[in-house]
């Protein structure tokens, strides 16, 4: 079993235990004063990208929460009973401290109800049998909503079987979803990583919740590794989650023996670099460069990052939310550079397909004129903007022939370029420059990633 099978028996164990001014310049740190940084993730981020942590009401003080790295806090674990009741809220003063820190913070904060709890799931089996009990349990959610001043719930049921059991969590979730969303609240659940289980999450469910939890962790061989975490939220998407409501979880924890991420890089601060250590045996974890790889691909591919848990974490230059914040562009505060048209071969300009500033919006060449979506802006931190996005290889690839297009601005690789004497702009990230396909001037050329070359279709005169 995933991750899953932990969360509560680990609560236990976890207590014991530029062109003519430009060309021949890199485009670098900026050299003008930085406007004032955003004051709440949520603004810090791309729009709608979320950063989700759980909190344990076994472990960890509220104060020690870096709140300006997270969008979303779920306090764990409210058990239900049977009947549709709650169980008491555990340490309920720690989730009044909790809830009144984030808010002042901008950070929403739901309850999570469920977890592993030894594998037992009867009370959620019971209570979503009837149409009473489960207005019982939706009722008693929102009496905990209103007691707490939450902002949502998060539905951690391990698990749904496949079949009826299914059917009724189906049913479960659209009671709540319809209660909760006229109240303003949120809805999100926690969902196993891949496998037949997941069958017990119908698509229908889907509709239901602003996202779900992934918990890609607990799975792969090395643990939780970068390959297995990606295939487990494509394996969502696959089955029809959409996009936004996709978000990865992280494990800030080693596996086959369960060591939290702070007390393995307390041993030895090199640790935070690489994902596995041999303690006794190898032990494997998610480090820094992996947390950020995922977060990128992430940022281009789902809706956001979901961490077990934050008690967990390091602090300072090892902390992996500040990894997950900084990969997802938190830190880039607003640029300054010089703007003006970028010229190409024949003298034609880099163009945004149809002045279009949706995301994925091809980026191509075309007869220079005056609209905004020929009007870049060639920034101090390295990036390329118009419309307000970024110039940007699609799916941060690095392959000869990747095409580029615009797109929220990340703070990823992605998004990196730097202008060369020759004239070429190179991505670091992929070490290919920015290229007309085929060497051709026509109109409509999708610009693309090539092995850097001083021939014409390579040459830009940015901004003076």
């Amino acid at each position: 079993m995933k991750f899953s099978r932990s969360r509560l028996a680990i609560a236990a164990l976890a207590l014991v235990t530029g062109t003519a001014g430009l060309i021949g310049t890199t485009v670098s740190a900026p050299e003008a004063e930085a406007a004032p940084a955003a004051t709440t993730a949520a603004e810090a981020l791309p729009p709608g990208f979320k950063s989700v942590g759980y909190m344990p009401s076994w472990s960890g003080s509220v104060t020690a929460i870096q709140y300006s790295k997270l969008t979303h806090i779920n306090y764990s674990f409210a058990l239900p009973n049977s009947n549709g009741s709650l169980q008491a809220i555990p340490d309920p003063g720690k989730l009044n401290q909790l809830v009144s820190l984030a808010h002042q913070n901008g950070v929403k904060v739901s309850l999570a109800i469920g977890g592993w709890n030894n594998g037992n799931d009867s009370a959620f089996e019971q209570l979503a049998t009837n149409s009473g009990s489960r207005t019982t349990f939706v009722n008693a959610v929102m009496g905990a909503i209103n007691q707490y001043n939450l902002d949502g719930v998060d539905i951690d049921w391990e698990y749904p079987d496949p079949g009826v059991s299914g059917d009724r969590f189906t049913l479960l979730m659209q009671q709540l979803s319809t209660t909760l969303h006229n109240n303003g609240k949120l809805l999100t659940a926690a969902v196993v990583s891949e496998g037949g289980t997941a069958n017990g999450v119908q698509p229908a469910v889907f509709a239901a919740v602003d996202w779900l939890n992934i918990m890609a962790y607990d799975g792969g061989s090395p643990h939780a590794n970068y390959d297995w975490s990606i295939g487990a939220a494509n394996f969502w998407k696959n089955r029809g989650l959409p996009k936004a409501k996709t978000v990865l979880g992280v494990p800030f924890y080693s596996r086959p023996t369960y060591v939290a991420y702070k007390d393995i890089v307390a041993a030895n601060p090199a640790n935070a670099n690489v994902d596995c250590y041999n303690n006794g045996g190898q032990q494997c974890y998610n480090g820094i460069p992996t947390i950020k790889r995922k977060t990128q691909w992430a940022v281009a591919n789902a809706g956001g990052i979901m961490n077990w848990e934050l008690s967990q974490d390091a602090t300072g230059s090892l902390s992996l939310l500040s990894a997950i914040f900084d990969a997802a562009g938190g830190t880039q505060n607003p640029p300054t550079g010089k703007t003006g048209q970028i010229k190409g071969i024949a003298g034609k300009c880099v163009d945004v397909a149809g002045g279009n500033s949706a995301n994925g919006t091809a980026v191509q060449l075309w007869g220079c004129g005056t609209g905004a979506g020929q009007t870049w802006t060639v920034s101090t931190d390295g990036t390329i903007r118009a419309l307000g996005k970024c110039l940007d290889v699609a799916a941060a690839g690095t392959a000869n022939g990747t095409v580029t297009q615009l797109y929220d601005c990340n703070g990823t690789g992605a998004q990196s370029w730097q202008a060369q004497s020759n004239g070429n702009l190179r991505n670091p990230n992929s070490g290919r420059c920015l290229d007309a396909t085929g060497q051709s001037s026509a109109d409509g050329t999708r610009l693309q990633i090539w092995d850097c070359a001083a021939t014409a279709n390579q040459i830009w005169t940015l901004p003076a």
